[in-house]
Formats: C-alpha cells, sequence, structure tokens
C-alpha cells in the first residue's frame, strides 16, 4: 500500500485553505495547515475531531523562522512532505492614491514573500518525493485593475510561478498558480459586503486546488484561472 502523501497549507484555517484541507482528510491524506489565528486553528481541529492526520500549526507566513519552522515539524511529524500550498494572503482594499501604506507592508509581505518563503523552506522535502508547489494567485494577477496594490502583489504572484517552475522543472517537481476569480470567503470582511453576482465557494476552489494535487505522475499543470460564471473580468 502506498503511503499517504502530506501537504503543508498556509493560511489553513479558514476559507479555500480549510476547505481543501477537509477534502484531502477526507480522501485519507495528511495535512499540516498554519495560520496566524492560534484561538481559529483549534477550533478547526476540533470541529474536525482533532485527526491524527492534521497538524495545527501557529505562525506568520511572511516570518522566515516560522515557515521554516512549519516545514521542519511537518517533516517530523508525517515523515515526508509532497506538496505545498501557498494560500495565506491578505488584501487592503484601497487605492493607491489613498490607501494606507502600513496596511499595504502587512499585504506585500503575505502575498509575495510568503510564498516565497515557503517554496524556499519546502524544496529539500519536495526535491525528496518529487512533489508539487501549488500558489493560490488571483485573476487580480491577470487582469489590471485601477490603483489597485493587491492586484499588483498577485501579478508578482503569476511571476513567482513561472520563475520557481523553470528552477525546479529539472528536480521533478510541479508547479501550479490556481487563480480564482471572486470567491465568497473572509476576504470581503473587510468591505462589509460581498460584491454583487455570483461568487465561486471555498470548496469549489478547493475542489480545483485538490485536482492540481492530483494530476499523474509527470503531469505539470501550471496556470489555471477559475472564475464563477457570470464575472465579466
Amino acid at each position: 500500500m502506498n503511503e499517504p502523501s502530506t501537504t503543508l497549507i498556509t493560511g489553513g484555517g479558514s476559507g479555500i485553505g480549510a476547505a481543501m484541507a477537509r477534502r484531502l482528510l477526507d480522501r485519507g491524506e495528511r495535512v499540516a495547515v498554519t495560520g496566524r489565528g492560534e484561538d481559529r486553528l483549534r477550533a478547526f481541529a476540533e470541529e474536525l475531531g482533532n485527526p491524527e492526520a492534521l497538524l495545527t500549526l501557529t505562525g506568520d507566513a511572511s516570518d522566515p523562522a516560522a515557515v521554516q519552522a512549519a516545514v521542519d515539524a511537518t517533516v517530523k511529524r508525517f515523515g515526508r512532505l509532497d506538496a505545498v500550498v501557498a494560500n495565506a494572503g491578505t488584501a487592503t482594499h484601497d487605492t493607491l492614491a489613498e490607501g494606507d501604506p502600513e496596511g499595504w507592508r502587512e499585504m506585500v509581505l503575505t502575498n509575495v514573500l510568503g510564498p516565497a518563503l515557503l517554496i524556499r523552506a519546502a524544496l529539500p522535502a519536495l526535491k525528496a518525493t518529487r512533489g508539487r508547489i501549488v500558489l493560490v494567485g488571483s485573476v487580480a494577477g491577470f487582469v489590471h485593475t485601477p490603483g489597485n496594490l493587491y492586484g499588483a502583489t498577485k501579478w508578482a504572484l503569476t511571476g513567482l510561478a513561472e520563475n520557481t517552475r523553470r528552477m525546479v522543472t529539472g528536480d521533478g517537481v510541479g508547479v501550479t498558480l490556481i487563480a480564482p476569480g471572486r470567491v465568497e470567503t473572509p476576504f470581503w470582511d473587510g468591505l462589509g459586503a460581498l460584491p454583487d453576482g455570483l461568487l465561486l465557494t471555498a470548496d469549489q476552489v478547493a475542489d480545483s486546488l485538490v485536482w492540481a494535487l492530483g494530476q499523474p505522475e509527470g503531469v505539470d499543470v501550471n496556470n489555471v484561472i477559475v472564475r464563477p460564471v457570470g464575472q465579466p473580468v
């Protein structure tokens, strides 16, 4: 019998990350999730019945030491690492003309530096398993939005995905960027209301992420844009 796969998901205590963790656990796989909120991670684990196959790790996705510690703890607990999912992200929902630069700092560090740190920390383990790197981007990383720095961070992630692929493809490591459109998650809490029109659910995006991880050996799917029907941009 093949050993169950192990996946590390940043920002896995809610939204898309939590939905993906549930799906992988339901498939009999092992999952580590990180997040800054210890209470949220504890509640998530309790909701699932504190399964042995789930490891929760408190830490900031933009902190190099915390990211390395999460990778090390995952490998120590489960013996291997088959995939990492850079899902942690934040948005300030403002513009360059009138936004708060302090909010921008956290957003840029989380959305751009965070995935880079995860890639760096996980590469040795992923090379050993010929595993996969999955980055959760955004349609905003393919379509320009006036004055929007969040979109610029996602353009950076789009570039990071291809730059990473070109670095690791000779090592047998796959790299996939999943770029969702509008999704009904806590991402919109800062605006006080959801945008008009049909939105994807976290579960629907999680299906795409799990699909990316489940590609046959030797297949490397690189860029996937997932929009709800009716989203024009």
